[in-house]
């Protein structure tokens, strides 16, 4: 009975330790879940509307950014403008009065000028001798001047020659390759490679040049620079706006002999120029001008 008594004395004694272990823990895990949990969930609402409204500001950005992307495109466009020489069709003459023409350069045998005049219903017989000579609009006025100009002075100029299509220098080139094949090269110009298909070129005549030469109705000879009219031509065509295309010592680079008689129509402020520099048309146009088109 006595054992009996102290078991269960120990027993309760062991109960009552057990009671305390089991309280005392409890609070301590329930203060710490219970507190964090409680401010963690004020944080976040202002963190949410902080960041809708920064999301709201660079929505504003994209705009001046387009903008700047624009003016990139803008640069490529001077680009194409350095291109100064274009395709070979592209560069046929228009009517351009600098064209360049020699045995190297030539024209289109589909180019032919639109403003063509013929001078019979403009000068009379005793200058165009009846021939259906033909000359370019642009050029009329000034010829039909000078030769005014040149008759008051005591003259008697003859026009022998001015527009010649493709097809006619053709039939030349043919005449003088047959006749004198060795200096055909020298004598005429290749169809497409005479200045004559330009519609500005003129051949000039004088009525003394057979007495100079000694041959009866010669047209064409390069005596013509000791006529009358081959002098006062060599000293004021230029006035009128027409040069001489192939003067003494120029056969290298425009590839014909002297002819003295061969005027081009390049206007008044170009031939002064050509005349008061001592040069001609061809070294000035390959110096200053684009390497023209070979076809």
């Amino acid at each position: 009975m006595k054992r009996f008594l102290l078991l269960c004395l120990g027993t309760f004694l062991l109960a009552g330790c057990g009671l305390e272990t089991a309280v005392l823990p409890p609070p301590l895990p329930t203060l710490v879940p219970t507190g964090l949990p409680v401010e963690t969930p004020t944080l976040p609402p202002p963190s949410v509307e902080g960041e809708t409204a920064v999301a709201q500001q660079p929505t504003n950005t994209p705009e001046p950014t387009a903008t700047a992307t624009a003016s990139p495109t803008v640069t490529p466009s001077p680009t194409p403008t350095a291109t100064p020489i274009g395709p070979c069709d592209a560069r046929m003459p228009q009517d351009d009065l600098f064209t360049i023409v020699t045995q190297t350069y030539g024209l289109s045998r589909d180019y032919a000028p639109q403003d063509l005049a013929l001078l019979t219903d403009y000068l009379p017989v005793d200058v165009t001798l009846g021939y259906p000579t033909e000359l370019r609009q642009v050029a009329l006025g000034p010829l039909i001047q000078m030769i005014a100009d040149m008759q008051n002075a005591g003259l008697q100029p003859w026009i022998l020659s001015g527009y010649r299509s493709y097809s006619a220098q053709a039939i030349s080139w043919e005449k003088w390759n047959r006749e004198e094949p060795e200096r055909a090269a020298i004598l005429s110009a290749r169809p497409g490679h005479s200045e004559h298909q330009l519609g500005t070129t003129l051949d000039f005549g004088s009525p003394e040049l057979a007495e100079i030469v000694g041959i009866e109705d010669i047209e064409f000879h390069t005596y013509f620079y000791q006529t009358s009219e081959g002098i006062w031509l060599a000293e004021n065509a230029h006035r009128y706006g027409f040069t001489l295309s192939y003067p003494r010592g120029a056969q290298e680079l425009t590839g014909f002999f002297y002819e003295p008689w061969h005027y081009r129509y390049v206007g008044e402020e170009m031939a002064t120029f050509l005349h008061d520099s001592g040069t001609y048309l061809t070294a000035f146009q390959l110096i200053n001008q684009p390497e023209p088109c070979i076809p």
